[in-house]
């Protein structure tokens, strides 16, 4: 048996990387039976079909066995990762605070350090996203502005990047694919344009690949979405995710406080008192409605 890192799945294959050598590997049917789906990250055991003198381009594998997971999200489909740049344009397409806060709550939740990168800053001269700048490193995210055309600003990310397995996730055109080709110049990842019609971008990602950088470290590119659910959340977990709520934790009257309706709430105090984020909190509660409706049904 091999030890390996799955870098990339296509259409039923994975590809384990172990030792530099890359093997292509079916899942054994137990994996389904058990709902466990590989992901890209997974470190698996393998068993081989083929000698290691095959000249066949890949080598041919099973993967036998998941080993344990640090981490995983669901959408992108990745595994032990230990940062995501979360990427969105300040132009187009247009943000949506609605998607950031829900990616947000899915990175928190897999304690997985969250980096919110605002691209295109070269196409709005009026500098209108600076709201959106303020809000979150309020909230206590860094919040890094760049233009990955431009090249500006995208120095900054380099350092970041070293030695760490990063995810680069996000809407369709807002640039992750140009942003990954700017900092690696080895890469040649395809970009797409996005539509002047209805102002979406298009998918030119359609799968997630484990790539290795040549200062150190890996990053993943994912397909872009435009939806994001929060399946698997209870509602009365969901304050957890929210990270302003951490200092007035175990503050409040009651200690199972879900900051919604209970009195002498320390959130709610704060929030008069304008030191949480009006927007954020509308959509705390909005979130933790919808949960809480959806455990009814």
């Amino acid at each position: 048996m091999v030890q390996g890192t799955i870098i990339k799945g296509i259409a039923g294959f994975y590809y384990v990387e172990s030792d530099q050598i890359i093997y292509e590997c079916k899942a054994r049917g137990k994996f389904r039976k058990a709902n466990m789906t590989p992901l890209i990250g997974d470190r698996v055991m393998i068993s081989l079909k083929q000698e290691e003198n095959s000249t066949d381009r890949f080598l041919e594998g099973t993967i036998e066995e998941i080993l344990p997971r640090t981490n995983s999200l669901i959408r992108p489909p990745v595994s032990n990762v230990d940062q995501a740049m979360v990427v969105f344009s300040v132009t187009y397409p247009q943000i949506h605070l609605d998607l950031l806060d829900r990616f947000l709550i899915h990175i928190e939740r897999e304690h997985i350090k969250p980096y919110i990168v605002l691209n295109k800053i070269d196409e709005d001269n009026s500098e209108s996203y600076q709201y959106i700048v303020d809000r979150y490193i309020k909230v206590g995210y860094e919040v890094i502005c760049l233009s990955a055309r431009e090249k500006l600003n995208t120095d900054i990310l380099m350092p970041k990047l070293k030695d760490k397995t990063t995810v680069f996730a996000g809407p369709s055109g807002v640039g992750k694919s140009t942003l990954l080709n700017t900092i690696e110049e080895s890469f040649t990842l395809e970009t797409g344009e996005v539509s002047e019609k209805i102002k979406r971008g298009k998918h030119t990602t359609r799968h997630v690949e484990l790539m290795p950088l040549t200062g150190g470290g890996f990053v993943l590119d994912t397909p872009g979405f435009t939806s994001l659910q929060l399946d698997g959340i209870e509602a009365e977990d969901l304050k957890h995710y929210f990270i302003e709520f951490k200092e007035y934790e175990g503050t409040c009257k009651f200690s199972g406080c879900t900051h919604t309706h209970e009195p002498d709430c320390n959130v709610k105090a704060a929030l008069e008192a304008g030191e949480i984020s009006k927007e954020r909190y509308n959509s705390y509660m909005t979130y933790y409605k919808q949960l809480k409706d959806t455990r009814r049904w």
